[in-house]
C-alpha cells in the first residue's frame, strides 16, 4: 500500500482549452444541479450538503487510489466539488445569515489558508506536483473551498452588487480574458495564474446557471433545473469521451 507521501504518476489533466471549456461547464452544471436538489426537491441546503459530502468525500477516496489519470473520474469529482460548494456556500450565506460577504471573506479566508499550508507542508501547490496522496488530498480540498467561495462570489455580484446574471457573466468573462493575456503576455507566476482562473470559472459557472433556471421576472430563463442539468452533463460527457486528456506533465516519477 502506498504511504502518505509515495509519489506517483499525476493524476490531474494537463490544462488545455478543452479543460477549461469543461471547467466551465461542470461548474454550471454544479450550480443547477445542486439548485435541483436543495430547491427544486426542497430537501434544503443542509441535507443538500450532506448528501454531497458523501459523494465528494466518495470520489475523493476513488481518486486517490486509483493507480493513474482517469479523466471520467477526475471530472466526477470535479463536478461533486460544484455541488457540494453550491450548497454549502448558501447553507453559510442563507441559513446562516451571515450573507454573502460575509460567506465570501471566511471562504477566501480558509482557502488561502489551505493554499498557505499545501505550500509549506510539500513545497508547491502547482498541478504537476499533484502526484502522492498526501498532494491530492491538498488538491481535492482546495478545490472544493474554490468552489464554495465561488458561489458566493457569484451571488454577491449578481445579487448584492445589483449586477444581475448576464453582467456578472460578463464581469467574470473579462477576468478570465485578462488572466489569458498575462498567461500569454507576462510573467507572471503561472501556478498563480491557474489558481486565479480556477477560481473565477467558479462564479461565472455560478450566475450561468442562475441565468439558467431563475425567473424571468429575476433575469434568468426560467428553464427547469433538471433540464437545464442533464443537458450539461450530456455537453460534459461528451467532451470527455470525445477530446482525448493526457495527465499532467512533469509529475511523473
Amino acid at each position: 500500500m502506498r504511504d502518505a507521501t509515495q509519489k506517483t504518476s499525476s493524476k490531474v489533466p494537463e490544462i488545455t482549452i478543452v479543460f477549461w471549456v469543461i471547467k466551465i461547464a461542470a461548474t454550471t452544471l454544479g450550480e443547477t444541479g445542486g439548485d435541483a436538489v436543495s430547491m427544486s426537491m426542497k430537501l434544503g441546503y443542509l441535507l443538500g450538503t450532506a448528501i454531497f459530502a458523501v459523494l465528494f468525500i466518495s470520489a475523493v477516496v476513488a481518486q486517490v487510489k486509483a493507480a493513474r489519470f482517469h479523466p471520467v473520474l477526475y471530472w466526477v469529482t470535479i463536478i461533486t466539488t460544484t455541488m457540494v460548494g453550491t450548497t454549502l456556500a448558501d447553507f453559510a450565506d442563507r441559513s446562516l445569515g451571515i450573507g454573502y460577504a460575509g460567506g465570501a471573506s471566511l471562504l477566501f479566508i480558509a482557502l488561502m489558508a489551505s493554499l498557505a499550508l499545501w505550500h509549506w507542508s510539500l513545497g508547491s501547490v502547482a498541478i504537476e506536483s499533484v502526484n502522492s496522496p498526501k498532494a491530492e488530498i491538498f488538491y481535492w480540498f482546495t478545490i472544493m473551498l474554490s468552489q464554495t467561495l465561488g458561489t458566493a462570489l457569484g451571488d454577491w455580484t449578481a445579487d448584492t452588487a445589483g449586477l444581475g446574471y448576464t453582467g456578472a457573466a460578463l464581469l467574470f468573462g473579462s477576468l478570465l480574458a485578462l488572466l489569458l493575456g498575462a498567461h500569454l503576455w507576462t510573467s507572471i507566476s503561472k501556478t498563480t495564474l491557474f489558481w486565479a482562473a480556477f477560481i473565477l470559472t467558479r462564479p461565472l459557472g455560478a450566475v450561468l446557471g442562475d441565468f439558467l433556471d431563475k425567473p424571468i421576472a429575476s433575469g434568468g430563463l426560467a428553464l427547469s433545473r433538471y433540464t437545464a442539468s442533464m443537458a450539461l452533463m450530456v455537453f460534459v460527457a461528451a467532451c470527455i469521451l470525445l477530446v482525448p486528456q493526457r495527465a499532467a506533465k512533469g509529475s511523473a516519477h
